[in-house]
């Protein structure tokens, strides 16, 4: 029976988790200019080489993000070597650090439709109809 997930998959989860781990517990102590972050993913390249890692800032400046993301640039090889401690691995995957706009993006869209449905709103009410009645109408 054929695995479900590629070796690929399952060293990506590890790392991901690692990684996140070592950010959150004993990454802090070392740099503690480092803000929040959150490690959504990684990316493992087919031959175990690299790894990708995507990282999630609760931050919206742009000078704080690149400055949080050249901290970690900087001390890569400090969470390569705890990441080796922790994993039962021969070679341990260079580090490469991402941002990831996922999340950031989810909530710009997420504002855009909330401000079109109140325009809509706004727009019913001026022609003297309940949109809200209108859509429950819909629904049913």
């Amino acid at each position: 029976m054929a695995r479900e997930f590629s070796r690929t998959d399952r060293v990506g989860h590890q790392i991901h988790r690692e990684v996140a781990s070592i950010l959150q517990n004993e990454f802090k102590n070392r740099d503690p200019r480092l803000g929040m972050v959150t490690v959504s993913g990684a990316e493992i390249s087919r031959d175990l080489s690299y790894a990708k890692v995507f990282v999630t800032f609760f931050e919206n400046d742009e000078e704080k993000i690149k400055f949080y993301l050249s901290i970690l640039e900087e001390d890569k090889g400090f969470i390569r070597t705890l990441l080796a401690k922790k994993m039962q691995m021969r070679a341990i995957p260079a580090l490469r650090f991402v941002r990831d706009g996922s999340v950031t993006e989810g909530m710009r869209i997420s504002n855009l439709v909330s401000e079109a449905l109140i325009k809509d709103k706004e727009r019913a009410k001026d022609a003297g109809r309940d949109l809200d009645a209108e859509l429950d109408d819909t629904k049913e």
